[in-house]
């Protein structure tokens, strides 16, 4: 990257290189967004981390955790080994048995804590029109800013869908791509999006960078969407087995036997898809 001495200077120069400090920024671009994104926080109370499939945890109101599956569906007990109905696995308190008690625990989140999640939650309520609030995506997008700058990958993703859509904004695709290309940073299905994006254009390597992160992240789309490109021509064998294998070990880091008594007694505690 070029630096100038001061404005004039740059307006003298800049365009012997313009060319060049664009690709530039591009690379650096590309750096920072095919980067592997952290893995997910371990649950709280097993330990083990927390599967990226919403269905295998659950958020709590009360205390701003995320559960794993396996430990919000085993009972709470008390020292004595005595079952202890309705309260939280992780701060034992209480937990919202009403939609008004939950709407106020997120409030109280929100208010209290600034927590990113809480709002984002927030925002989703009002773009559903859910929970008594009227369906409003201008104020939806409002909370899912918020959350974002406090550092929260799916509110990007939430805003990039609404530029897709229309949505409280008018309908943009460069900006829904940016804010996926935000999000995609630590969200792995505003990923899988820009590997569908770069696919449809025939941009195949890119899109096979894209996907093998999401893979390694647990997305299963994306190992479907690698085995049409192989199948295709468009991917190598080699890199089909690597996908595969990535996937087989996301699996294993985050299998448990608790999470899977919770997937086999409801779907609503699935954690990850079989391949």
């Amino acid at each position: 990257m070029t630096r100038y001495c001061n404005r004039e200077c740059q307006l003298a120069h800049r365009p012997q290189h313009k060319k060049e400090c664009k690709k530039r920024a591009a690379e650096l671009r590309d750096e920072q967004l095919f980067n592997q994104p952290p893995k997910m926080e371990p649950c709280p109370i097993c330990c083990i981390d927390l599967p990226t499939m919403q269905t295998g945890r659950k958020y709590q109101t009360c205390c701003g955790k995320y559960i794993c599956a396996g430990c919000s569906f085993a009972p709470v007990k008390d020292h004595r080994g005595n079952i202890l109905d309705n309260l939280c696995p992780f701060c034992r308190v209480p937990e919202a048995k009403t939609e008004k008690e939950m709407v106020n625990n997120i409030k109280k989140r929100m208010e209290d804590f600034d927590d990113r999640i809480a709002i984002f939650n927030h925002g989703v309520y009002h773009s559903k029109g859910q929970y008594g609030f009227p369906q409003d995506f201008v104020k939806a997008l409002e909370f899912w800013h918020r959350s974002a700058k406090l550092g929260h990958a799916e509110s990007y993703h939430n805003i990039g869908n609404a530029y897709l859509n229309g949505r409280g904004v008018k309908r943009d695709m460069k900006k829904a791509e940016y804010y996926w290309e935000q999000a995609a940073i630590g969200d792995i299905f505003s990923r899988f999006n820009l590997g569908m994006k770069e696919q449809q254009v025939g941009n195949m390597e890119r899109a096979k960078k894209h996907y093998m992160i999401a893979v390694k992240c647990g997305e299963i789309d994306a190992l479907a969407n690698l085995q049409h490109l192989y199948l295709s021509g468009c991917a190598t064998s080699e890199e089909y087995s690597d996908a595969e294998r990535l996937y087989k070990e996301y699996v294993d880091e985050i299998k448990s036997d608790q999470r899977d008594v919770a997937a086999a007694a409801t779907d609503e505690m699935a954690y990850y898809t079989p391949y």
